[in-house]
């Protein structure tokens, strides 16, 4: 070719870029499916699509220093005779004990008890470190039962029954061999070493009437005491809350695609299930069309990072959001001080996903007693705390930015979108326009 013509630069293909590449030869040479951690990676409609609009002439901004915004959350306000009180509506997400280390678990009770919130067991059972450092504990009630017993749903303080997570609506947990200890072991009564994958539905229901049976079932174990939460993962999300609901539901947990888990497989993670975005209001028109909203409180979770989604969760319609992978991150998981670290495990520190590996060198998502042993669970709770404050302080200063003395005095009049697709899913305008596609003029 003659030198002196230019040549055009390689072009990559959208469609088959480096990391598709890199998956199909992975696939090629192993034979098998991808499994990882974490959330949905891909580029989706979220709480970034959304802005609120301050106050200025027509309305009337709070005084941030002098004049009060109310954060505190009741749950569980429709049977149960001991309501969970909160000083804040950012909870943190079932995490169970196998999938995080026991220091883990303990400093997650020790950051959300200071910050006046309410911790989740995760599948596998309730530790002593979790029970004891947590004012605020909800048991998750899973397909597994793994760990389960009467005693220790008396102990808790609130149930909740999963039917779905957000990573895999419709699919279960994997647990590896490498993180089955001999303490997980003996908790959830399965063999040391060897993969342990959840099942996908409760093996004693099959539907809503069901549900409302074993709803049933857990309130008299506990003496009608206990607020009883029912989670689903984000695909159906207008029937799934009101079949919940009609089934007995105290609390309605709604985790949207970006949540998290502790291992799936990949095509789950990034290929089923709904944007959190796009949940919401769907889930808050069933409430509101049985006229449950805010007598069955909604909790909104999966992908929450800041005040900000917080408070635009509640401007939508949700009473609170539940927190996992943000809590991690908080305690020391993905810290770049480890990036050498991360990097002999062949990945990087914002990237790091394999928790289902066990080798985590912050001592977060592993069983590995050497590893473990690197988190001090009140500096880490410390951390935890410290992270719940200055989301509560920075949803405080959007709600008096508004005018609302409450959070959950935020509406969807406050808000505004950046997208079409963003607009569509809150049903909020268009941002400078009146327009919500589907509804109205432009």
């Amino acid at each position: 070719m003659d030198p002196n013509i230019p040549r055009t630069l390689p072009r990559k293909s959208a469609t088959f870029d480096d990391y598709t590449l890199s998956e199909i030869r992975r696939a090629a040479t192993t034979g098998i499916y991808d499994i990882r951690g974490a959330g949905a990676k891909r580029k989706l409609p979220h709480f970034d699509d959304l802005l609120f609009l301050g106050a200025s002439i027509s309305r009337y901004p709070l005084e941030g220093y002098r004049e009060k915004c109310g954060t505190d959350v009741v749950l569980g306000t429709r049977f149960a005779k001991k309501p969970i009180e909160l000083k804040i509506p950012i909870t943190i997400a079932g995490m169970s004990f196998g999938s995080l280390s026991a220091q883990a678990k303990e400093a997650l009770g020790r950051g959300a008890s200071m910050a006046g919130t309410s911790t989740t067991t995760g599948d596998g059972g309730m530790t002593p470190e979790e029970r004891g450092q947590s004012k605020h504990l909800v048991y998750q009630y899973l397909p597994s039962r793994y760990g389960m017993n009467p005693d220790d749903l008396r102990k808790a303080d609130a149930i909740e029954v999963v039917v779905g997570q957000g990573a895999k609506p419709g699919g279960g947990g994997m647990l590896l061999g490498q993180k089955i200890s001999d303490r997980v072991a003996a908790m959830r009564c399965l063999p040391k070493g060897i993969d342990q994958r959840s099942a996908c539905r409760h093996p004693d229901w099959t539907g809503p009437d069901d549900l409302e049976i074993k709803i049933h079932e857990l309130r008299e174990i506990t003496n009608w005491e206990k607020p009883i939460y029912v989670k689903v993962g984000g695909t159906r999300p207008y029937y799934d809350i009101a079949l919940a609901v009609k089934a007995g539901a105290d609390v309605v947990v709604l985790d949207g695609m970006q949540g998290g888990t502790a291992a799936t497989q990949e095509v789950f993670i990034e290929h089923v299930g709904l944007p959190t975005l796009a949940c919401i209001r769907p889930a808050v028109k069933a409430l509101q069309d049985l006229g449950m909203h805010r007598k069955v409180q909604l909790i909104v979770s999966g992908g929450i990072r800041n005040g900000a989604d917080v408070a635009k969760a509640l401007a939508l319609g949700a009473d609170a959001v539940a927190i996992g992978t943000a809590a991690l991150v908080a305690l020391g998981d993905n810290d770049p001080h480890l990036e050498e670290e991360y990097r002999a495990l062949g990945t990087t520190a914002g990237a790091y996903d394999d928790w289902h590996e066990g080798r985590d060198p912050a001592g977060i998502t592993t069983q590995d007693p050497d590893l473990a042993k690197r988190l001090d669970p009140v500096k880490a709770g410390r951390r935890l705390s410290n992270y719940l404050k200055v989301m509560t302080l920075e949803a405080q200063t959007v709600a008096r930015a508004c005018g609302k003395s409450h959070l959950h005095n935020l509406e969807p009049e406050d808000l505004c979108a950046l997208t079409v697709e963003a607009a569509a899913m809150a049903g909020v305008p268009l941002a400078g326009t009146s327009w919500i596609p589907g509804k109205g003029t432009y």
